[in-house]
């Protein structure tokens, strides 16, 4: 293990994770921002799935669309129906070919369901089956160059599609017009 030559300060390494989600903010397209509010809108249910740290921040996302009054459930769960036509599939993998998510995708195109894809590759397996694509300008977990991140192995794609998705909701939210006392009664009460 090598020694390392200066130990960075928290203070310092959060005004990194804030400079490189700032820039990847900025490199967002608002027409692939806005195609994902709209399937979300017009979905009759709402999937979601993806592996690792990207399964956790749909996860989160899924617990807020359900805030919403949306159906929505978490792929592998239990008690997730089939998916068909009108649902809509969210699927986030920083590479764009996770096995699992591609599975998923698809499932859920093969049974006429509609898939959104949160990536940054746009040329993916994920991104050619999609109806929706949202590019978000970060690492790969195998890009350790440092070149589009400083941040560990994905940090930075993981980081920036919880933001997105809070964005989304809060889009939805607002576009909905229910207030956050209409909202607060669907919070989890068996905590």
């Amino acid at each position: 293990m090598s020694e390392p030559s200066q130990q960075p300060s928290v203070p310092a390494s959060l005004r990194l994770i804030q400079d490189e989600l700032a820039a990847a903010a900025d490199g967002l397209q608002e027409d692939q921002l806005a195609g994902l509010v709209k399937e979300i809108q017009q979905a009759r249910r709402v999937f979601v799935t993806g592996g690792g740290r990207s399964g956790l921040a749909l996860r989160m996302h899924a617990m807020r669309l359900m805030h919403l009054g949306l159906t929505v459930h978490v792929v592998g769960e239990t008690t997730t129906p089939a998916i068909g036509s009108g649902d809509l599939l969210i699927v986030a993998s920083g590479s764009g070919t996770t096995s699992g998510a591609v599975a998923a995708a698809e499932a859920a195109v093969s049974a006429d369901a509609r898939v959104a894809v949160l990536t940054t590759d746009g040329e993916s397996t994920l991104a050619g089956m999609a109806h929706s694509v949202v590019l978000i300008p970060a690492a790969q977990k195998t890009d350790h160059r440092g070149t589009a991140s400083r941040q560990y192995s994905g940090s930075l794609f993981e980081q920036a599609l919880l933001l997105v998705l809070d964005a989304v909701f809060h889009t939805l939210w607002k576009a909905d017009g229910t207030s956050a006392e209409d909202l607060w009664p669907r919070h989890a009460n068996l905590e």
